[in-house]
């Protein structure tokens, strides 16, 4: 029987992307391809993380549960996870269900964007200091629509001349929503505010990790 590897399951609001300030249930699946210098789920990634094994249905059983209807499925990276596509069909056929995935920019979306009812992607792009960029897959640009987010995290100046740079150069404003978020205590909002204003960045908009504001940034589930 097939089963997937969950380190965590709650509910909360949704710290970033479209449904910031929305409640979401979050399920966090181990394990990722990456290792981005800022990461705030290295735990979640290691194989020795602790985890329970849960198939499609007790996750959908689980998430009706909640009664809550936004979910996020998140890692790590979940799109790692073998037949990911047959819990993303099952929590599909649920149109009461609004369906999102955060995804590290490394793995292709287009079998995933071709599911009869496709999730919402959330999607990084890897900037400099995350020393994760040589791992991005352009070609997703290509995936995303208007109902999906590309977010570019920064954490010095050299990041936001990249992302510029990348945002302007595949058109993204015109493809898809675009945030740029910041390493939690890298780089002052203030600084990227002004960027932005300095740039002229219309389009763009400047998300903050909400969970890390109202409580402790260490905090887990939340």
């Amino acid at each position: 029987m097939l089963r997937y590897k969950v380190v965590e399951k709650f509910i909360s609001i949704n710290g970033e992307g479209r449904l910031a300030g929305e409640l979401a249930v979050f399920i966090r699946f181990q394990g990722c391809n990456l290792a981005c210098s800022y990461c705030d789920t290295t735990w979640a990634n290691q194989e020795e993380a602790p985890y329970e094994l849960m198939t499609a249905e007790e996750l959908y059983s689980y998430i009706k549960e909640t009664k809550v209807c936004n979910i996020t499925l998140t890692g790590g990276e979940p799109l790692l996870n073998p037949k990911m596509d047959v819990l993303l069909r099952l929590l599909g056929e649920d149109q009461s269900l609004n369906i999102e995935i955060e995804t590290n920019g490394s793995v292709d979306l287009a079998p995933f964007a071709k599911l009869e009812r496709p999730p919402v992607f959330t999607m990084d792009y890897k900037l400099p200091s995350s020393l994760m960029e040589a791992d991005m897959m352009i070609s997703n640009f290509d995936v995303l629509g208007t109902k999906d987010t590309v977010k570019f995290v920064v954490g010095d100046f050299r990041d936001l001349e990249r992302a510029r740079e990348i945002i302007r150069g595949h058109q993204l404003i015109s493809k898809c929503q675009v945030y740029l978020s910041t390493v939690f205590g890298k780089i002052s909002l203030d600084e990227v505010v002004t960027y932005m204003k300095t740039h002229k960045m219309n389009g763009v908009r400047l998300q903050l990790q909400m969970h890390k504001v109202i409580w402790d940034p260490n905090l887990r589930g939340v």
